[in-house]
């Protein structure tokens, strides 16, 4: 099976972001891709929603590096500094995911959230985007806010927005 490169974004101050990213990977099971997710700044995940997680296992992965429940805009600066460690260590785990192929769709949830946090640099995360080309593996990348620096970097940009009544 020939894989292919395609660069996704999901943004917008909508929900749903985590949710779409999470159908297509879904999608892409369908397909027998093997999915992994790394999620920032939503804290460690609870052992509800791992059991369910680990159904989908091994072919769809879902990885966070931090250690608090607690969502990243609730921390303290001393627990956002120590976050910002955790979130490294998965932005590292992310890109040696990419250097070695171990999936074909790899789901960055919440990264442009760490490039708003000033946690990496939009020439940081156009080096991911050019690495998953090169890899030949598909990234679906999620945030609020979709920054300028990746105009010309990716393929398709879905926008969110809910609305109430």
């Amino acid at each position: 099976m020939m894989k292919e490169s395609m660069i996704q974004v999901i943004c917008g101050p909508g929900r749903g972001k985590t949710t779409s990213a999470i159908g297509r990977g879904l999608t892409a099971l369908t397909k027998g891709k093997c999915v992994y997710m790394v999620q920032f700044l939503k804290g460690a995940l609870d052992a509800d929603n791992m059991e369910i997680i680990q159904r989908l296992e091994p072919e769809f992965k879902i990885f966070r590096f931090e250690k608090t429940p607690v969502f990243f805009d609730r921390l303290t600066e001393e627990e956002k500094a120590e976050a910002r460690i955790c979130i490294l260590n998965g932005l590292n785990f992310a890109r040696k995911v990419l250097v070695t192929g171990e999936c074909d769709v790899l789901i960055l949830d919440e990264i442009l959230g760490i490039l708003d946090e000033g946690v990496i640099s939009g020439d940081e995360l156009c080096a991911i985007i050019a690495q998953a080309r090169n890899a030949q593996i598909q990234l679906i990348l999620t945030g609020t806010i979709y920054p300028d620096c990746l105009n010309g970097h990716v393929d398709e940009v879905t926008r969110i927005q809910t609305r109430y009544e």
